[in-house]
C-alpha cells in the first residue's frame, strides 16, 4: 500500500509503497477513507524530544471501512464505516471495561491514518452512522476532545465562556458549549483571520489579544467569565486563562502544551481557580459526536480548510509546519490531487 512516511526530524514526509497491515487478535484492518491532521502530528515530528518512531505512518484522526478482521473481533463486521480511539488497551482493567483506554497502563497507540490502510483496536471502534461522510467521520476524533472539555467543566447553562485559541480543538469547544447551553461565549486569539468562522461556530465575539483584551472580553461576556478553556497549547496560555477567568471560575487546559508554562500562583489563589487537565476522551464521547452529526448539526465541517491526496500530502505538511493558514487539513489517501 502507499502511505506517507515519517523519516525522521527535519525531512519531510516520504510516500512510499509499505507492506499492507495485517489485523491481530482483537483488531480489524480499516480501509482509510480520511485523515485529519493535527497539531499534534507536526509537533511529534519536530524534532522536540517526543518524535514518532523513524520510518513509521502517523495520523490519528480517521475514519474508514473495515475490509479484514483478526481473531475474537464480536462487535464489528466487514464493510462497516468506523471510526477510533488510536489507542488499545488490555481490555480487562477498569479504565478499558468503562471504555476509556487511554487510561490503561497497557496502552497502545494506533495510528497509521496516512496511508491507504492501517490497524485498529476493534474494542476502540465506533460505527459510523451511513448518513455521515467520510470528512465527517474524520471529524469525530477532534469533536471529542472538545466534549471531553466540557464535560470535565461541568458547564451550567447560561455560563459565560472564554475560548483561548481558535484552531480545531478551540472550535470544536465553541461549537459543544453552544450546543449545550452556554450563555456568552467569545473566542480570542492573537490573529483575527479565524473570526468569521469562530462566530460561525457559535461563538458570541471574537477578540484579539492585546492592549485592553481583558476589558473588551468581559464587557463582550457581560462579566467576567465563569470558564476559560486553554485551547491554545502555547507558553503562557495558562497564565492568560488564569487572568481572564472571574472569582470562583474555572480553568480547563486542552491545549496540551509540551513546555514548562509559569503560573502566578498567588492570583489563581486569590480568585479560588479550580484548574482542570482534560485529556484525551472515551468511547461514549466518540459516540455522541457520531450521533450529534448524525442528527444534522453537521457545523464542525466548516473547519475542514482543505483536503488533499497522499502525493501532494508531503509538500503541504511543511507548509504547516512553517504555519499555513489552514484550520482543517484531511488527506484521502485515495484520490491523485
Amino acid at each position: 500500500m502507499k502511505a506517507a512516511v515519517f523519516k525522521q526530524a527535519g525531512q519531510p514526509l516520504s510516500v512510499e509503497t509499505v507492506p499492507d497491515p495485517e489485523p491481530g487478535e482483537g483488531e480489524v484492518v480499516i480501509k482509510v477513507q480520511r485523515c485529519g491532521v493535527c497539531g499534534t502530528d507536526l509537533h511529534m515530528t519536530s524534532g522536540h524530544g517526543n518524535d514518532a518512531p523513524a520510518n513509521s505512518v502517523i495520523g490519528h484522526e480517521y475514519c474508514g471501512e473495515v475490509v479484514a478482521l483478526g481473531r475474537n473481533v464480536e462487535n464489528l463486521r466487514l464493510g462497516q464505516f468506523v471510526s477510533a480511539m488510536p489507542v488499545a488497551g488490555c481490555g480487562r482493567c477498569a479504565n478499558c471495561v468503562a471504555g476509556y483506554p487511554v487510561a490503561c497502563f497497557q496502552m497502545e497507540g494506533r495510528v497509521g491514518g496516512f496511508g491507504e490502510y492501517m490497524r485498529i483496536a476493534a474494542p476502540s471502534a465506533v460505527v459510523l452512522p451511513q448518513t455521515l461522510t467520510p470528512q465527517d467521520g474524520a471529524l469525530v476524533e477532534p469533536l471529542a476532545v472538545g466534549l471531553r472539555g466540557l464535560r470535565l467543566a461541568g458547564m451550567a447553562p447560561g455560563a459565560r465562556v472564554v475560548v483561548l485559541g481558535a484552531g480545531s480543538i478551540g472550535l470544536s469547544v465553541i461549537y459543544w458549549a453552544r450546543l449545550l447551553g452556554a450563555g456568552k461565549i467569545v473566542a480570542v486569539s492573537r490573529s483575527d483571520h479565524r473570526a468569521p468562522l469562530a462566530l460561525q461556530m457559535g461563538a458570541n465575539a471574537f477578540e484579539a489579544l492585546g492592549e485592553g483584551e481583558g476589558e473588551r472580553i468581559n464587557a463582550a461576556l457581560g462579566g467576567m467569565a465563569d470558564i476559560v478553556f486553554e485551547c491554545a497549547g502555547a507558553v503562557g496560555m495558562t497564565q492568560k486563562a488564569v487572568d481572564l477567568v472571574g472569582p470562583g471560575g474555572q480553568v480547563v487546559s486542552l491545549g496540551f502544551c509540551t513546555s514548562p508554562d509559569p503560573i502566578l500562583p498567588w492570583l489563581a489563589t486569590w480568585k479560588q481557580v479550580t484548574m482542570k487537565f482534560s485529556f484525551a476522551y472515551d468511547l461514549r464521547e466518540f459516540q455522541h459526536c457520531a450521533d450529534t452529526l448524525d442528527a444534522g448539526h453537521v457545523e464542525p465541517r466548516l473547519m475542514v480548510s482543505r483536503t488533499v491526496g497522499l502525493d501532494a500530502f508531503p509538500d503541504l505538511f511543511e507548509q504547516l509546519r512553517a504555519g499555513a493558514n489552514e484550520t482543517k487539513v484531511h488527506v484521502d489517501p485515495w484520490i491523485a490531487a
